[in-house]
């Protein structure tokens, strides 16, 4: 194996792209396993990434104990492949341990690695972190380490913390920043957002979390008043009455079911809301209401028509919020309670609107009118009664 660890110091370096190893001798070992290069308090370190059971565990590793462990690794692989700015490699270990490598100097594409932000934007929240809500929450031990089954959480948790790292340029830093989060339930989001805003990137923030239900809003109120998060607030409400302030600058809405997320986004038009974040949950309205001669046939199938009527609905709801002067992407988000991936709509007001001519044809055509439509209409309505 020298020949293997004199090519792992060579490769192993800022320059290094990603390494592979994969095709392992027992099924009991993990699938694959990757490694990166990354920076750890301004050193250059590796993450190694070990896919088992559809799960993906994370250690980090100096530059020597990334070649002991490569090296041990791969009695028990048959493959490795490596890509870097220098140049690509594979090696392949026969069943006696014969070791070939294939080397092509330059070969690869690959562009200069920007090391911090690739941490940052992966793991905002590290692994390694101890964080006391994570504890309390049940995705952390006592020790710091992330609970095998709640790794998908918290890769959901850091993959939202990434969608509100996107907007930041959006809240202002002169002065306190009001977020609203309906439905927040046990408010593992909730937490992370105040975390990230307040104790990483130094913000002033009041969020306020709204639930319908007593014992998970009281449970949060503990939560808050434990670690004395400042500026954090639970309340039991219901989202189409809530009343209590005039203006935010972000509205969060996640898995609020069927048309409560219509209502939800309804009450961030109407606040003005600067940035919205909504992940909506059960479209059931349009399934029941589409309707056209034309697309009978692909309606007859159940299945296909409740799939179709969920992306329509969101659809139709980001070009409302067009209309009203958002700037809408609909991404997909990292959701292990639900489906393995959801739809994100995240909109900016950009104060440009779009002609609301064109969704509504659709409306037409499909012969459906959407809870959205229907709130905002009826807000238009009585401004012009007013």
């Amino acid at each position: 194996m020298e020949e293997l660890r004199e090519l792992l110091y060579k490769y192993l370096n800022e320059e290094l792209a990603r390494l592979i190893i994969s095709n392992p001798r027992n099924k009991t070992e993990a699938a694959k396993i990757s490694l990166r290069p990354l920076l750890l308090k301004g050193e250059l370190a590796f993450q190694a990434s070990i896919t088992q059971d559809k799960k993906v565990f994370h250690r980090n590793l100096s530059r020597p104990e990334a070649v002991e462990e490569i090296l041990r690794w791969m009695e028990q692989y048959r493959q490795l492949e490596l890509f870097s700015e220098k140049g690509q490699a594979t090696v392949l270990v026969s069943k006696k341990g014969r070791v070939g490598i294939k080397e092509k100097r330059n070969a690869c594409c690959v562009k200069k690695q920007d090391l911090s932000h690739n941490r940052k934007k992966k793991y905002i929240l590290e692994p390694e972190q101890k964080v006391g809500f994570l504890m309390d929450l049940g995705v952390q031990t006592k020790e710091g380490k992330i609970v095998h089954a709640k790794y998908d959480k918290f890769r959901q948790i850091n993959r939202f913390l990434e969608f509100i790292e996107d907007i930041l340029p959006q809240l202002p830093k002169e002065r306190e920043v009001t977020i609203l989060d309906f439905g927040c339930g046990k408010s593992y989001l909730t937490f992370a957002m105040y975390h990230y805003l307040k104790i990483l990137k130094g913000y002033r923030v009041h969020i306020i979390g709204l639930d319908l239900k007593e014992d998970v809003i009281a449970h949060c109120r503990e939560l808050a008043e434990k670690y004395e998060y400042e500026g954090l607030d639970f309340f039991v409400g219901d989202i189409a009455t809530y009343r209590d302030v005039t203006q935010v600058d972000m509205v969060v809405t996640l898995h609020a079911c069927d048309t409560a997320t219509d209502f939800a986004l309804d009450k961030a038009i109407r606040l003005n809301a600067k940035v919205i974040l909504s992940v909506p949950c059960c479209q059931h309205e349009l399934n029941g209401q589409m309707e056209n001669e034309l697309l009978a046939p692909l309606f007859s199938y159940g299945l296909i028509k409740e799939r179709m009527a969920a992306l329509v609905t969101d659809a139709l709801r980001a070009q409302i919020l067009e209309s009203k002067g958002y700037q809408v992407q609909i991404l997909e988000f990292i959701d292990m309670e639900h489906t393995p991936k959801n739809i994100l709509l995240r909109a900016v007001k950009k104060g440009r609107k779009k002609s609301d001519g064109d969704y509504r044809k659709v409306m037409d055509f499909l012969h459906v009118e959407p809870m959205l439509s229907v709130l905002q209409d009826r807000e238009r309505n009585d401004r012009q009664d007013a």
